[in-house]
């Protein structure tokens, strides 16, 4: 049928055998122009719909688009030439064949609907549709061979059909020139981002990304070269899509969780009746006993129940379109895989057999490129898809805890430290992030496993069965290995974690440390706990020398074992080329699956544990501010009805029954003894406790200003303004009334000083004036004040109640709640509510409560006893400001910012403040309103230019450019070079040993060919097998000696590493600690110490394994085939050169990313500190955005290093792919010479170049980021270090004996760049004179002991203690024979002797004695352990 179609032969196999083959003209003319065709009509509509239903605004016209038009315009017109031209000739005669009219009229519709697809396509963002780019591919290739046929036809014959021949090679140019314009991408207006706009042979090849690899080889990335992530996957539309499908399956999983519940309940309330009836009466002993048992249950019993298995579902149904996709790259790219090997035995078998045409050889080669090539870009597409999945579930989790934190009840709250919520979002989203990656390898390793042992059937029948079995076998020794690996990487967490609690503590308490000389003492005990994780990662590191035997023998033995089996089961069965290099592809793609599969099972399980973490943490309780009432109109401005609250519903009701109307506009004082639940009562207002009855009816915004202070890390204007517009007038009012205009003359930067971590560089009253200025600024309508004035000086608070809060204070007329301890206010307050036990004892104003001699009177008489006899209650008493400042005012430490620029005018001020005894308190409070006046202008002027000492952090240092060799060398040396050599030596054994076995299979097969099954020698046969087993076994022992021994020598050098770090940080001086936050020492501790410990030694390890892996590669297929030589060189050049490229942009893309997290971690933990204020002030939604704008910035970073490893690996992979498709086509060439042997020894090892250059470019790439922790260790190992701790002149033994002190004219400053703190001191202080040193905030009261036990260094004078110059001896000798009670009391974890006495140099009987001095015995004999009671971190367990 289709011959009369075509008036010619359709099929005929002799047209394939001879040397010229050609496919028949009709074949060509029918199926291979329907296939494309067919392909573009079959999915046209559906493109056409998508197109309609994702269309944006449509873009202008181009000359891109003009082009392409006119092109197929011109394909157009050349189809109705063709049709022109067969009408012409058709003279009725039945000569001309149907196929010449059906294919021009095919042509004409599809070129048409060509047309209108290119058109639809300016709607899209990206013009290149990647269906049109598929046909065009297919259209080229299927006319290739017609266009063979016409060419060889004109040759043999001038005149055979010219007319159509010519208008069919015009037709072909002009597809291929259609195709080159579907190479290029067009820019959109509507997308910044060139991977939306770039065409399909620009994505799959990542071609798009050139510009960012050139730009990072030029110079280094910075953040705003790296472009922006697509709109999809920006957090706000990831987080929009994830928490549809949460809110459904958490309401599920909360249903399956209540339904639990009940049956528990039934469960237990049946065992419990049943209890009752055996025993009514149980003694007290007995019911004791039971309780303890309980409680310890509780301890190590069942885990805690929460809505289970809801996370995973979530995240499949929100990515489910990207899995798809990745699952069927994934399944194309597997199926091409075993293609290979099929393709390899057809080679072997075309230069075994002489009488095969040429031309097969080359279609063999041809296709061994083209299946390589298609594996290699589906191998990428998915991978790029897998990683962005990842990426989207990471940014996912920490976008969903960030907003979990936001709103989680206080309650679900104290189950979770900061540091436990910062790893939800940095370990657990990383673990979900990397099961994601490899999500597909769980039934993609299955599916290898099961086509290779088909294949390998089909080869070598059933004697594969034995190697397999050898594999099956050594799985549950690896599950073995792989399970005790897991046990001790849990125990060195641990003590990875208890290291890290000690050194946070240390570096929190570094002050105190340094003033007791007790720096050795904590160093030891850093030291221990490194002993034991160093043990356990060298045992960690034996046993993954074993497992890396294992699998380098696995192969080897399986190989052996098979083909042992198979020689020897019948003598008739021997192993040629074709069998035995076809195997040995098998079993390397065998070996992948085997190996990936433990690693990807381990992966789920950890990643299971994350999911448990998360889907608890996500499914815990909100705030319930149901109870909290807001209204618009309301004749009060708070109303509590029967209001009880608490902290936690399973304890005593902490605010109970509360009754309080306050009016607009008043002012409010509570007062009450400490512990009375004055702050309750204010929280219960925010809502942030648990309602237990009644309601709060709150009118209007509510400002708070917390009784700790909560200041973010940025500048003091950031801080005030708290998100608000700046209004000049406002702001100035604000800084005056809250006293904050001196401070700003004495900070470097005025109001744009940088204020550090926790408000580090600001004194406790400075930071209470600040966040009291921010709720003054914002416009509220109640405001919420816990005790705002405890942190500052008696006159200041004057000022402050006058200028503030008082009834002709800026908040005058707005509804203020002031919880305070200052009783001469309360005169001045309209309502005074007096609280006690949770519940309100009396309220009134001042005079009706005095009158009722209630509580309220007793206390105050009380007060005024003890305050003397002339502190009767009157405003501005100096005698109860005296007693205020002794009772209220909390420690302040002066720290080096304050303290920057101290000029006369302030120390005149000073004297003032001092000499006020004398004067009136009312001229007093003058002449601050005097002092204020006057700083006004000069404090808020001139501040644009960055001033010295403003910046306080210093921003991170972060190298640029190429890791220097010297950082190298640094490791190595550590490692020791003598390992070094040995290691070196081993691996080349190892090599040596590969190639070796290599030739001898090669040469066993070459047997095959000289004997049949009947004569082939049992000794000869003997012979191969036990060389081959050798050479297999030298492989693995080299391979483990080799691992073996550089583990020692990197557990050697992680050893040093830290010590050296450690012994540097402890030497450093209290200046440093300054300057630089905590996080950043910790963060070296942590990661970098992790990274040398456990990520460097092995990327090392497995760059050098790869490097001469390559090697033995090369020389192998350069003996075997010589002329190869030619083609390494250039292709080695392009590697080199790529390698280049890549690793300079990977490089600081991974700085960038490490750089652009710190600040998510750092916004979150400032966010949770401040969790009420930000809710008070509702700015939630404010936190959000500035949480998705730097994780947007840290996904671009990632992004873009996920886009450069698949930009690397497609090259790498082309290359590769070169170098199997020149090899193969070097085997046909040179056919005559070779034999099937050399054939399969050459391609079976090209065929494994591909991965491994991939990896060993991965590896050199790994090994240089992580060599970057040794250049951060590195460079604090060179921090500067203070004065040593002792020195060759040394005191007498009982010095000081006297304690007489001398400073001598005394200069000293905090840092280099900032002026005198104490200007030329001189003094003498006589032996047991006891000398009171008083001064206002910023003073250098503080400084000047900080002088004694040189924390600060003299710029100028000298101090004598007993005759001794202290400059002159060494710091330990110095301070440990000083003393001091610190401003900050610092407890560090364990017991409390630990903390009394550290270096145990003291009997019980001398600490108890202290203890009795110091009027804690009673409290300590109290404690069950007495002195072995356990301090939890920072004495939180112990009142201040």
């Amino acid at each position: 049928m289709v011959e009369n179609f075509c008036n010619s032969t359709f099929w005929n196999s002799s047209f394939l055998e001879r040397p010229e083959a050609d496919l028949p003209l009709c074949f060509e003319q029918t199926v291979l122009v329907w296939i494309p065709l067919g392909f573009l009509w079959l999915l046209a509509p559906w493109q056409l719909l998508h197109v309609y239903k994702s269309r944006t605004k449509r873009s202008p016209i181009t000359k891109f688009y003009l082009a392409k038009q006119v092109l197929v315009g011109f394909l157009l017109i050349l189809a109705a030439i063709e049709l022109a031209l067969v009408l012409t000739e058709d003279s009725g005669e039945a000569t001309i064949p149907p196929v010449r009219y059906t294919n021009p009229i095919l042509y004409l519709c599809t070129w048409l609907l060509v047309l209108l697809i290119q058109d639809s396509r300016q709607w899209c963002i990206q013009k290149n549709s990647w269906f049109l780019s598929l046909f065009w591919i297919l259209s080229i290739l299927c006319g290739t061979f017609q266009f063979q046929t016409l060419i060889r036809a004109l040759l043999q014959d001038s005149n055979s059909n010219l007319a159509y021949s010519c208008l069919f090679i015009i037709s072909y140019g002009f597809q291929i020139l259609i195709l080159i314009l579907y190479t290029f991408s067009e820019k959109s207006d509507s997308s910044n981002n060139p991977s939306s706009t770039a065409s399909f042979l620009s994505s799959i090849t990542f071609s798009w990304y050139d510009s960012i690899v050139l730009k990072g080889y030029k110079q280094p990335l910075t953040l705003e070269d790296v472009w922006d992530i697509d709109e999809g996957l920006k957090v706000k539309t990831v987080e929009n899509r994830f928490e549809i499908f949460m809110a459904k399956e958490l309401q599920k999983a909360r249903r399956a969780f209540q339904k639990r519940q009940q049956k528990k309940s039934q469960r237990n309330s049946g065992a419990t009746l049943h209890d009752l009836n055996k025993n009514q009466s149980q003694s007290q002993d007995v019911l004791v006993l039971e309780e303890t048992k309980k409680k310890k249950k509780k301890k190590s019993g069942p885990t805690e129940d929460f809505p289970k298995s809801w996370l995973i579902k979530t995240l499949f149904k929100t990515f489910w379109i990207m899995l798809l996709k990745s699952f069927f790259l994934k399944l194309v790219h597997d199926i091409f895989m075993f293609l290979n090997p099929q393709l390899l035995k057809l080679l072997i078998s075309f230069v075994s057999d002489r009488d095969m045409y040429a031309w097969t050889g080359y279609v063999y080669a041809i296709l061994l490129f083209a299946v390589s090539l298609i594996q290699s870009l589906c191998l990428q597409s998915y991978f790029q898809l897998c990683f962005i999945v990842g990426m989207s579930v990471r940014t996912t989790v920490i976008a969903s805890v960030y907003k979990k934190a936001l709103t989680l009840s206080n309650l679900a709250r104290k189950k979770y430290s900061i540091g436990e919520t910062v790893n939800l979002m940095s370990v657990d989203a990383q673990k979900l992030m990397d099961v994601f990656n490899y999500l597909h390898l769980l039934w993609s390793t299955f599916l290898q496993i099961v086509l290779s042992i088909f294949f390998l059937w089909s080869e070598l029948g059933p004697s594969v069965l034995a190697g397999v079995g050898v594999m099956v076998l050594l799985i549950p020794l690896n599950g073995f290995l792989a399970t005790k690996n897991r046990s001790i990487q849990f125990q060195n967490m641990k003590n990875k974690d208890r290291r890290l609690k000690i050194m946070n503590e240390i570096l929190s308490g570094i002050k105190i440390l340094k003033y007791f000389a007790w720096e050795p003492s904590f160093k030891d005990q850093v030291n221990n706990l490194r002993k034991k994780e160093l043990k356990n990662l060298l045992f960690f590191g034996q046993l993954q020398s074993i497992m890396i035997l294992i699998l380098q023998v696995t192969p080897v033995l399986v190989s052996v074992i098979t083909f042992a089996v198979y020689v020897l089961v019948d003598s008739n069965n021997i192993l040629d080329a074709e069998k035995a290099f076809t195997s040995i592809t098998l079993f390397n793609i065998l070996r992948f699956p085997l190996g990936m599969l433990p690693m990807v099972i381990s992966s789920v399980l950890q990643a299971s544990v994350s999911v448990g973490r998360l889907e608890k943490y996500l499914g815990g309780d909100d705030l319930d501010t149901s109870a909290i009432r807001h209204v618009r109109n309301f004749d009060k401005a708070v109303q509590f009805s029967e209001a009880s609250f608490t902290w936690d519903p399973d304890t005593e009701t902490t605010i109970q029954d509360v009754n309080l109307d306050i009016m607009e506009g008043q002012l409010v004082a509570v007062v009450g003894t400490v512990g009375s639940g004055k702050s309750s009562l204010m929280s219960a207002m925010l809502g942030e406790m648990e309602n237990v009855h009644g309601h709060i009816t709150i009118k209007g915004t509510t400002a708070y200003v917390p009784q700790q202070s909560w200041i973010q890390n940025g500048t003091i204007k950031d801080n005030i303004l708290f998100g608000s517009e700046f209004n000049e007038k406002k702001y100035k009012q604000v800084l005056e009334a809250c006293a904050l205009l001196p401070d700003l003359e004495i900070l470097p930067g005025g109001d744009l000083a940088e204020i550090g971590e926790k408000g580090i560089n600001l004194s406790g009253g400075q930071k209470q004036r600040i966040s009291l200025a921010r709720a003054t600024y914002q416009n509220a309508d109640i405001y919420i004040l816990d005790d705002p004035l405890s942190a500052v000086d008696a006159h200041v608070g004057n000022h402050i109640f006058e200028k503030v809060l008082g009834p002709s204070g800026l908040l005058n007329g707005k509804t203020r709640l002031l919880v305070t301890h200052s009783i001469h206010f309360l005169p001045q307050v309209d309502q005074i509510v007096v609280v006690g036990n949770g519940t309100i004892l009396e309220k009134g104003s001042y005079s009706d409560l005095l009158a009722k001699k209630g509580v309220f009177a007793k206390n105050l008489k009380t007060f005024v006893k003890y305050s003397g006899p002339e502190g009767e209650v009157t405003v501005n008493d100096d005698s109860e400001e005296e007693n205020d400042d002794s009772g209220l005012i909390a420690g302040v430490e002066e720290l080096p910012e304050e303290a920057a620029s101290l000029t006369m005018k302030r120390e005149n001020s000073l004297r003032r403040t001092l000499s006020r005894s004398s004067r009136s308190s009312g001229r007093n409070q003058k002449t601050l309103k005097n002092s204020l006046k006057t700083r006004n202008g000069s404090a808020l002027k001139g501040k644009e230019g960055v001033v010295q000492g403003q910046k306080l952090i210093k921003k991170e240092f972060m190298e640029t450019g190429k890791v220097k060799f010297s950082v190298y060398l640094k490791y190595l040396q550590a490692v020791g070079w003598c390992s070094i050599f040995c290691i070196i030596f081993v691996f080349l054994l190892n090599s040596a040993a590969f190639i070796g076995s290599n030739f001898w299979l090669s040469s066993w097969t070459g047997d095959s060919q000289a004997f049949n099954g009947t004569n082939y020698p049992t000794s000869q046969r003997d012979m191969r097998i036990g060389v081959y087993a050798a050479l297999g076994i030298a492989q693995g022992i080299s391979m483990f000696i080799g691992t073996f021994l550089s583990v020692y020598g990197c557990n050697n050098a992680a050893k040093i590493l830290h010590e050296q770090l450690l012994n540097n940080i402890l030497r450093a001086p209290m200046s440093f600690f300054d300057t630089t936050p905590t996080g950043r020492i910790v963060n070296r501790f942590t990661g970098d110490i992790s990274t040398v410990d456990d990520t460097l030694p092995q990327s090392l390890r497995s760059w050098i394994v790869c490097f001469l892996s390559i090697i033995s590669i090369i020389v192998m297929i350069c003996i075997a085939t010589p002329i190869f030589v030619v083609i390494v060189i250039p292709l080695g050049i392009i590697y080199v050169s790529i390698q280049a490229f890549y690793v300079a942009t990977s490089r600081q893309l991974r700085r960038l990313d490490s750089v652009t997290r710190s600040p998510i971690y750092s916004h979150f933990s400032e966010t949770v500190l401040g969790l009420p204020v930000i809710r008070a002030f509702e700015h939630q939604k404010r936190f959000k955005k500035q949480n998705e704008a730097g994780i947007d910035t840290n996904q671009k970073c990632v992004f873009s290093w996920i886009t450069s490893n698949r930009w690397l690996a497609i090259r790498l992979e082309l290359t590769g792919n070169l170098i199997i498709f020149f090899s193969a086509l070097l085997l046909v060439i040179y056919k005559d010479t070779l034999n099937g042997d050399t054939v399969g020894l050459v391609l079976s090892n090209a065929l494994n170049i591909t991965q491994t250059l991939n990896w060993l470019v991965r590896m050199t790439s790994e090994t240089e980021t992580n060599i970057v922790a040794v250049e951060r260790i590195d460079e604090y190992i060179n921090v500067e270090n203070e004065a040593p701790w002792v020195t060759d002149k040394r005191p007498p033994a009982d010095w000081p004996n006297k304690g007489e002190i001398r400073f001598s004219n005394y200069q000293v400053r905090y840092r280099p760049e900032l002026n005198l703190v104490l200007k030329g001191i001189t003094c003498d202080i006589k032996s047991t004179e006891k000398v009171g040193v008083v001064g206002r905030t910023g003073a250098g009261k503080s400084s000047l002991t900080n002088c004694l036990f040189r924390i600060l260094e003299s710029a100028g004078g000298q101090i004598t203690i007993d005759g001794i110059d202290i400059a002159s001896i060494g710091l330990h000798d110095l301070r440990g024979k000083l003393t001091i009670i610190p401003q900050d009391p610092i407890l560090f974890s364990g017991s409390l002797r630990m903390n009394l006495d550290p270096f145990n140099k003291y009997s019980d009987e001398e600490i108890w004695k202290a203890l009795e001095l110091a009027h804690l015995k009673p409290f300590v004999v109290g404690l069950p352990l007495g002195l072995s009671h356990e301090v939890t971190e920072a004495g939180d367990n112990l009142s201040l």
